[in-house]
């Protein structure tokens, strides 16, 4: 309490309100009081509530804030606030320097002349305080406690001269001791000068409310802060307007506004040509006032309570008591509030001002600062200028706390339980608000400039997004927002012009597939949704200890990359059944993924037929559920685990697999290591997806009619600037006798859907016969695989491959023959037209569940896709439709 009051008490209190209160008038001076304390109580609730909201340690108030609501807002408040005790330093040591300005004046020992004394004595003076502070807590300590005897000494003098009865000189100064008249004229207003107005007056007077945080600062030195920080604070801003409105009402029934201090000026009684209250008490004060070139009374004499009380050094003592300690509290509170924000790291350029000294850890840098600060306020040498400019930034601090609480109580935060029964969220909402406005009509040019400081402050934490983990009303009301919209969605009926890709991406450990993360995440970022998929196989209890310790490793991993993706994993017995884990449990509500993306699995013909047959099986699966599969394959592979040497494969055979790299396109694994920082220090690994294309093409072969997806990937992909430059191909098939019919048409089709797609090509020879060596080739490609079984009846074939169904039969090669034709065909036609493509997107085939063997199917994905440079993607929708040229 007695902390605040210190620093609540100022130069303002003796040397501004005597003379605020002759220019507004005992009214609109309690009004403005009362403002000025109703910004500060609501600003003292919500530190009470702030400081009960768990354990309080050492660090002040900004550390209060930032670990109870986070970085965000705690970072802007830290700094703003160390910033306004900086320029507060100097508003209380101008106002000490002036006050000695005035006793050399009096004593007629000007050192040059009134501006420069100022900036001289005021120099020198805080030059002392900085010394006070570097010689430590414990001077700075015995110092308050003598600053504060001074003071109530200082409080009870000035009291005591009231009552006693006006000698002639204080009468000649406008003294008259306690009178009716006198009140009830400097009741109302009398507006003066260039500051005489309403909030011209109140933003000279804000300061002298400021202080509040005082008490908060010294927590670490307090036995239990969260009693004494709420009793104390309110205390003191109970007890500091109590003096504020006695002093207002006592000098402004006592002391009129305009004396000459002249004895000459005394008249008898009756004396005619005398205008004025003063003239009823014999004095004629009638042409100073006039010309306004009075030196005395309350709208002219600074000084007016040293006049007033019964022994005017004690009330110098006093104003050198509160202008002292007050600007030593701000000299000792801005270093280690800003040593605190420094030694976060939240802002760049700062931290070497956080380095302490000794066994205190003194903020020996931050003090020298806060001095150069100082003295570059001091220079200005002008109170009134001074205190309007931080009026704004507290103002503009205690709209930031204000709101931070109410920004806490709003979002449900689990962490924001205040013990401090008196906090409302709606009187903080109030109290931001009330803040704001305030500050708009002190200085509206000043305030736009605050806000844009704590936009700027605050968009620069959100952005960068600092290693801290304090826990944050921000995050709070992230998810609050983001769980309304999820919510919302589920109750908004689908429409086909609202569909978004949204990808479950079959990466195993995203940093495994750096291509196919990277696919995806081109044309989903801030698009849509993409999920990196992990299926780790093995004993559950094993297992899950490794999801918990490698799966925030694999975030961080896309978050360094800056893939905007969600990572998620599942234990399972095998692959395939933890992919339909995936595909059944991902995503929330309408945030649920629809594609999957899955790699080419290069090692096929190796590899063991259980494996493939769970690979096709996904494949199938992925259509059961309603999902579109997108299928990608880079000549060297997708896998590049074997580069890093960290993990294996144990689905597939290791001797095997290694053999080969990158040649599972989506694999369970498991991890070499449990360290979940290992993967985001490792060196990032490069892909074509992050490189510019140039002026290559993005050629899309669409073949069937899947409902547009073929066509919507390359297009979203086509947007992105690293493709921008790409020229966009489309492929159709058609007869050699109607290809300009057929073109136009299809160039119809796509202007409709607005897809900027212009240059389509007819193949006219897609149905022609591959050649001879082509077709001899794919047949020795599924030669291994064949049941060679004479044409035998389905009975006997199914006999012979119980337990190899991947077997082909001869019956199963003829029905299938015109299909396996078309992919040989279309691998030439591939090779002709596309070799220097920057990317191949062709529909993806299908073959008959249960009627084609997963052998079969992988040759003729070998075959479409073999032998090409540029990476292939293969799509197939859902034969949902995904464009649409309709308007409803």
């Amino acid at each position: 309490m007695i902390r605040c009051m210190l620093n609540i008490w100022g130069v303002i209190l003796y040397l501004r309100l005597p003379w605020i209160t002759a220019q507004a008038g005992i009214a609109l001076t309690w009004l403005i009081i009362f403002m000025s304390v109703t910004v500060t109580s609501i600003t003292g609730l919500s530190i009470s509530a702030i400081s009960t909201n768990g354990k309080v340690k050492s660090g002040g108030t900004y550390f209060l804030i930032s670990r109870s609501l986070g970085p965000e807002l705690g970072g802007s408040i830290g700094l703003i606030f160390a910033f306004a005790n900086a320029v507060a330093v100097a508003m209380h040591t101008v106002g000490f320097a002036e006050t000695v300005r005035d006793l050399l004046q009096e004593h007629n020992s000007p050192i040059v002349d009134p501006t420069n004394d100022i900036r001289i004595i005021g120099v020198i003076t805080v030059t002392l305080l900085l010394g006070i502070s570097l010689a430590g807590m414990e001077w700075e300590a015995k110092a308050q406690v003598l600053f504060f005897v001074v003071i109530m000494i200082s409080f009870l003098n000035y009291i005591v001269g009231t009552v006693i009865p006006a000698s002639e000189e204080k009468q000649a100064k406008g003294f008259f001791s306690y009178r009716a008249d006198i009140f009830a004229q400097n009741f109302v207003p009398n507006w003066r000068g260039p500051d005489g107005s309403f909030f011209g007056l109140f933003s000279i007077f804000f300061p002298s409310a400021t202080g509040i945080l005082a008490g908060a600062n010294i927590s670490g030195d307090l036995k239990d802060p969260a009693i004494a920080i709420p009793k104390g604070t309110l205390m003191a801003i109970f007890w500091t307007t109590i003096s504020y409105l006695l002093i207002s009402a006592t000098i402004g029934a006592c002391v009129v506004r305009d004396a000459s201090g002249s004895l000459n000026d005394s008249i008898p009684a009756g004396f005619l040509g005398c205008e004025g209250l003063a003239c009823g008490y014999g004095w004629n004060f009638t042409e100073c006032a006039q010309k306004q070139s009075c030196h005395y009374g309350l709208s002219n004499y600074y000084q007016s309570m040293s006049m007033v009380s019964g022994f005017a050094p004690l009330i110098t003592a006093g104003i050198f008591g509160a202008t002292l300690s007050s600007a030593l509290a701000c000299l000792v509170s801005a270093p280690k509030v800003f040593q605190c924000l420094c030694k976060d790291q939240l802002y760049p350029l700062i931290g070497f001002f956080g380095k302490g000294y000794g066994k205190n850890e003194e903020p020996i840098r931050g003090y020298l600062l806060t001095y150069i600060i100082a003295v570059g306020f001091i220079l200005i040498a002008e109170l009134n200028t001074i205190a309007p400019i931080i009026s704004n930034f507290f103002l503009c601090s205690y709209a930031l706390i204000n709101f931070s609480c109410f920004h806490a109580s709003i979002t449900n935060s689990p962490g924001w339980r205040p013990s401090f029964r008196y906090y409302s969220k709606w009187a903080a909402l109030f109290g931001a608000v009330v803040s704001v406005v305030i500050m708009f009509l002190l200085t509206w040019w000043a305030a736009l400039i605050a806000i844009g400081i704590v936009v700027f402050l605050l968009g620069y934490v959100l952005y960068k997004k600092p290693e801290v983990n304090w826990g944050s009303s921000v995050q709070a009301g992230s998810y609050n927002l983001a769980l309304n919209y999820c919510v919302g969605l589920s109750e908004v009926n689908e429409h086909i012009k609202n569909y978004r890709p949204q990808c479950l991406v079959l990466t195993g450990p995203p940093n495994f597939r750096p291509a196919l993360v990277d696919f995806v995440g081109t044309f989903t970022k801030n698009l849509s949704l993409m999920i990196c998929g992990n299926v780790l196989i093995g004993p559950c209890k094993q297992k899950m200890l490794e999801s918990r310790f490698t799966s925030k490793g694999h975030t961080k991993w896309l978050t360094k990359r800056k893939i905007k993706a969600f990572y998620t994993d599942v234990v399972a017995e095998d692959l395939r059944s933890g992919v339909q884990i995936l595909m059944q449990a991902s995503g929330l509500g309408k945030m649920k993924p629809n594609i999957l993306v899955i790699g080419y699995k290069k090692n096929w013909q190796r590899a063991h037929p259980r494996t493939v047959e769970d690979y096709t099986g996904i494949l199938h699966d992925a259509f059961d559920f309603k999902y579109g599969v997108c299928l990608m394959r880079m000549k060297e592979g997708l896998n590049v685990s074997r580069m890093m040497q960290a993990h294996i494969n144990p689905v597939f055979d290791p001797a095997e697999d290694s053999k080969e790299n990158g040649a599972n396109g989506v694999g369970p694994t498991v991890s070499g290591t449990l360290d979940p920082d290992a993967l985001t220090v490792e060196q990032q690994a490069s892909t074509i997806f992050q490189t510019e294309q140039g002026k290559k093409t993005i050629d899309i072969y669409w073949l069937f009619d899947d409902g547009g997806l073929t066509l919507l990937i390359p297009y979203l992909l086509s947007r992105k600037k690293r493709w921008g430059k790409c020229k966009t191909r489309v492929f159709v098939g058609g007869q050699i006798h109607r290809m300009d019919e057929e073109r136009k048409a299809i160039v119809s089709l796509l202007s409709k859907f607005r897809l900027g797609f212009h240059e389509v090509h007819v193949l006219p020879d897609i149905n022609q016969k591959p050649r001879p060596e082509h077709i001899k080739r794919f047949d020795d490609l599924i030669a291994p695989f064949r049941l060679n079984d004479g044409f035998k009846d389905e009975a006997v074939v199914n006999e012979m491959r119980r337990d190899c169904p991947w077997k082909i039969s001869d019956e199963e090669v003829n029905k299938n023959k015109a299909k396996s034709l078309r992919q040989v065909r279309l691998n030439e036609i591939l090779l002709d037209y596309s070799r220097d493509a920057a990317l191949i997107a062709i529909t993806l085939p299908i073959g008959r569940k249960g009627r084609c063997p997963s052998s079969l199917y992988m040759a003729w994905l070998e075959t479409l896709s073999q032998d090409l440079r540029p990476p292939v993607i293969l799509t197939r929708g859902n034969q949902e439709n995904v464009l649409t040229f309709y308007c409803q």
